[in-house]
């Protein structure tokens, strides 16, 4: 049985690719490795997005554990729209009701699930048995949604900084769990 560990990203200074996690963030992401330690959690692998507050959320962990870190394009977070949104809350609540739905320049939902499941499937394919993926909260909420129709929009609004979720695949029978 193949495990994935879907972690949203610590608390960041901003939204830009850039942005380094806050002081509190810092705590919570050392907070974040002694969990998984105490919890006996046996990453393999651990697969972040490039934005710097992501690779921070993980890399305490990292240290402790001597896993590298492989950076992965395609747990970038979602590209809403190419230009300023005036109403984003609307528009993410669209997206989750109409996952074809993209603003210019944007991506679709469906694009952004499409681009995560092509690196699971690769996960599932590999010797791997936990992987740890390390996101943002709308690319994670689309991935959850995928896994259990229950969540959307209104979940998405609900999700902490950080977060933490298994999903647990044996062929193609799947549990999630939200642990964080």
């Amino acid at each position: 049985m193949k495990k994935l560990v879907l972690i949203r990203n610590c608390q960041a200074e901003g939204r830009h690719r850039d942005s380094p996690l806050t002081n509190h963030g810092v705590n919570q992401a050392h907070r974040l490795a002694e969990y998984f330690e105490q919890h006996h959690y046996q990453i393999d692998k651990i697969f972040s997005s490039p934005y710097m507050r992501s690779l921070e959320t993980v890399r305490p962990y990292s240290r402790k554990t001597g896993i590298k870190i492989e950076v992965d394009q395609r747990l970038t977070e979602r590209v809403l729209s190419a230009e300023p949104v005036e109403d984003r809350l609307e528009a993410i609540d669209i997206s989750f009701e109409d996952m074809d739905y993209a603003l210019p320049g944007g991506e679709s939902s469906n694009e952004a699930l499409s681009r995560v499941l092509e690196l699971i499937e690769e996960i599932k394919q590999s010797d791997s048995e936990t992987v740890a993926l390390v996101t943002h909260g709308n690319l994670l909420m689309i991935l959850l949604t995928h896994f259990d129709n229950n969540y959307g929009f209104k979940q998405w609004r609900l999700l902490k900084k950080p977060d933490v979720f298994v999903i647990e695949h044996d062929q193609d029978f799947h549990q999630l769990e939200h642990i964080w």
